[in-house]
């Protein structure tokens, strides 16, 4: 199975994001996670990619705003990772 590089943009109590880290745990795929209270890069990166809330996923040149399933699945797919 091929890992695409995988960045995860989190913040703490944000359910959302705790269901995207589980997916891609459950998953078995590995993943950098930025957390945007503890790391000014993170929150310098969203800022420039125009992003407005927590969980952003870029998978390979893909980027994912929001825990969705259904997208994650397919974009993963697409990137020979399933």
């Amino acid at each position: 199975m091929a890992n695409p590089r995988i960045t995860l943009y989190v913040a703490r109590n944000c359910a959302y994001c705790r269901q995207a880290r589980q997916y891609l745990q459950q998953r078995g795929l590995r993943f950098q996670e930025l957390d945007i209270h503890r790391s000014t890069r993170a929150q310098k990166a969203l800022a420039q990619m125009g992003a407005r809330a927590v969980p952003v996923i870029v998978i390979g040149e893909t980027r994912i705003d929001g825990f969705d399933r259904k997208r994650l699945d397919a974009v993963l797919k697409r990137a020979g990772a399933t």
